[in-house]
């Protein structure tokens, strides 16, 4: 579910979960945990960049698994993933994030928690939680460092879904391509990154990464409980009812 290809001082991790739509399960997560902490100790890797098999590039959380959960169990696999996409920040190595197909909810998040993102035209980006019934239960702090707290409050209600221009206009992603190059240019990006002084890449990341991450886990502690608590509503009853999650 997630294969590595390392050329020229990038490596490639790729999301091979087509037919969940490369969504976040609880073995993806670890996978992703571990790739990305191999990665940043392998000194032949300058940077990594992180795409998803087509047709997406992330789903979000995989509702197949969650409905499986009740919604204690819920929030402790939400939570590990927040652990995951925020380890990504502390990480030495810049990832760049390559994004076509859908990014949607915790997929969304995940390419926020990246150092650099860059959007395929044809992307569609979207964060269906609230039309759900619920906050977004970790990665708020990324979003709103990329975007803005005012950009991140109006993309999070949910109501809209961006093309990759809208994204660009917005600060969600760094970079256009055309359908299709997303990868490839993203490639380029982290191959211009790898060639550089490699001390000088990791400090540059360090001295941002305080402002950028700043109480990024208390975000997460705080939206997690808000999720559990919008779990009782209406709403998300109704939602919860539809993946058939315990209660």
């Amino acid at each position: 579910m997630l294969d590595l290809e390392i050329k020229k001082q990038v490596a490639t991790l790729t999301i091979n979960r087509p037919a969940r739509r490369n969504a976040l399960g609880t073995e993806l997560v670890e996978a992703l945990d571990e790739a990305f902490s191999k990665l940043n100790a392998n000194p032949d890797v300058g940077a990594i960049v992180l795409t998803g098999a087509d047709p997406s590039f992330c789903a979000g959380s995989d509702l197949k698994e969650l409905g499986a959960m009740n919604v204690e169990e819920m929030v402790v696999h939400e939570a590990r993933t927040a652990r995951m996409a925020r380890n990504i920040g502390f990480l030495d190595l810049p990832v760049v994030a390559a994004v076509e197909g859908h990014a949607l909810g915790g997929g969304f998040i995940l390419a926020m928690s990246c150092d650099l993102v860059v959007s395929a035209q044809t992307a569609k980006w979207s964060l269906p939680e609230v039309p759900n019934g619920w906050l977004p239960p970790w990665g708020l702090k990324a979003l709103a460092s990329r975007v803005g707290m005012s950009t991140a409050r109006r993309l999070i209600w949910g109501y809209e879904t961006l093309d990759g221009a809208q994204a660009l206009e917005l600060g969600v992603a760094d970079y256009l391509a055309p359908g299709g190059g997303a990868l490839e240019r993203a490639h380029e990006i982290a191959t211009q990154i790898a060639r550089l002084p490699r001390a000088a890449v990791k400090s540059t990341k360090q001295f941002f990464q305080t402002e950028i991450t700043g109480a990024a886990e208390l975000w997460d502690v705080q939206a997690g409980r808000t999720f559990a608590e919008n779990c009782s509503h209406e709403a998300a009853i109704a939602t919860l009812q539809r993946f058939a999650v315990k209660k």
